[in-house]
């Protein structure tokens, strides 16, 4: 993770240097134009069943990160597109339930643990590398920073990591057994590449966004037809 988030910053330095190349040559960008964007997410698989949705805990919770580049429209200046490259994650907690990625079964195991050994916690994370573009309208583009924003658009991933990580391994009984971190990574099961719709609403640096995955998050047969929804808050600025 810490290479990725490396990279993102290596890109944000690019298209950070490539805009201000474009403000001396007179192009297109001509404001700072949100080239940098966090967005804190809340997580939900739609579709899920309901022997999945039931052992879903707490706040499902992830984190994206992109770097993009802003042309406004010179025959209108309050629209724009805006593409880059970023990461996007999603972690899923489970109680008393594991998702066995490493299963040389045909559909992934969800299985029930209430019974036996479990870990106190436990979550799914998956992390791609994504593509956005965005079709931007500014209200006032000539005062951005208090300004409404509204944009609408799509990205492409592809996975990067799909892993399971449990930690405080119990009994059945609930009594611990052993404080220690179990960690399982593969990504077989899981599409390789994920297609999201992403709207967005806000004010100067601050908006609220959506996205939603339009194919599956698993692959085809090899588990229930669930897609991602996200929904969160959305820092731009630079």
């Amino acid at each position: 993770m810490k290479k990725l988030l490396l990279i993102v910053f290596a890109l944000s330095t690019v298209f950070a240097v490539a805009a201000q190349e474009k403000k001396k040559k007179g192009g297109f960008v001509t404001r700072t134009g949100d080239h940098l964007m966090l967005q804190l997410t809340n997580d939900h698989w739609i579709g899920a069943p309901d022997s999945i949705k039931s052992r879903m805990k707490g706040l499902a919770r992830g984190a994206n990160v992109y770097v993009m580049l802003d042309q406004r429209f010179k025959g209108s200046p309050k629209w724009s597109v805006a593409f880059g490259l970023g990461l996007g994650t999603s972690n899923m907690y489970f109680k008393n339930m594991t998702v066995d990625l490493k299963s040389k079964t045909n559909t992934l195991p969800f299985r029930n643990v209430d019974s036996i050994d479990h870990f106190k916690k436990y979550k799914l994370t998956t992390a791609f590398l994504e593509l956005p573009v965005e079709l931007r309208y500014t209200f006032d583009p000539e005062n951005e920073s208090k300004s409404m924003k509204a944009a609408i658009g799509f990205k492409v991933g592809t996975v990067l990591n799909v892993h399971t990580k449990g930690k405080t391994l119990l009994d059945k009984n609930g009594a611990t057994i052993n404080s220690y971190t179990a960690k399982e990574t593969a990504k077989g099961y899981f599409n390789g590449t994920r297609l999201a719709a992403t709207a967005r609403v806000g004010y100067g640096n601050f908006s609220i966004f959506a996205s939603y995955q339009l194919n599956n998050i698993l692959k085809d047969g090899v588990g229930p037809d669930m897609k991602l929804f996200q929904v969160g808050l959305n820092l731009s600025g630079l």
